[in-house]
């Protein structure tokens, strides 16, 4: 099974990505076209913005690869700088594109997590003044419940379909396991990570169970 982590440019993350989950570092490529705006003159960005985003607007690995290199050449006389940086960060914006064209969208990026954190952000501000600790995490881990719910039921952040293509079936442990207990509408289900509740059909989960 392939991992990777998608972050920005800082080296801590990308050495601890590596070092802790031997994943895959992919750069954040919304904060490498902030970064790359940097070696342009404020009115000719939206012209360079233009030309970059083309090379993201390919469905193939292959033609990404071969219009990266060609817009690298066109910005080499007006931009040498930036196409240095083109150049010496290809690999690392690209890594996304090893994985199946569906998953683009939510590795390419921290476009997903970020909304997440903004939403937090967002609900801890209403409350402005919270009394203790265990006030921040009922609220904070309220709201990871419901996302974790529209990624799993209303919005799948990823299809089994598209896992399939980079997890073996037979890695995947048997589903829905024997061991899931009721507990009010979600089912408590120990596994080699603890303890863990998840949300299910009760009425499906008992035709499962007593089969």
């Amino acid at each position: 099974m392939k991992l990777v982590i998608a972050a920005d440019a800082h080296a801590g993350l990308r050495a601890a990505a590596a070092r802790v989950f031997n994943a895959t570092p992919q750069r954040c490529r919304v904060h490498w076209m902030r970064n790359a705006f940097a070696y342009a003159h404020t009115k000719q960005r939206p012209a360079v913005s233009a030309l970059l985003r083309t090379i993201f607007m390919q469905e193939a690995a292959d033609d990404v690869s071969r219009l990266w290199r060609q817009v690298t050449d066109q910005l080499r006389d007006g931009f040498p700088k930036l196409a240095e940086f083109m150049e010496r960060t290809e690999t690392d914006v690209l890594v996304y594109m090893g994985f199946p064209r569906e998953h683009w969208t939510q590795i390419s990026s921290t476009n997903p997590i970020a909304r997440v954190n903004r939403e937090i952000k967002r609900r801890c501000d209403v409350i402005g003044i919270f009394p203790n600790d265990a006030a921040i995490i009922r609220l904070v881990g309220a709201l990871m419940f419901e996302q974790n719910d529209e990624w799993t039921v209303c919005r799948h952040y990823m299809t089994l379909e598209g896992l399939a293509a980079i997890i073996p079936l037979s890695a995947c442990p048997p589903w829905p396991p024997d061991n899931l207990e009721p507990v009010g509408d979600r089912c408590s289900c120990t596994t080699l990570r603890g303890t863990v509740r998840i949300r299910v059909n009760i009425p499906l989960w008992s035709d499962h169970h007593h089969r």
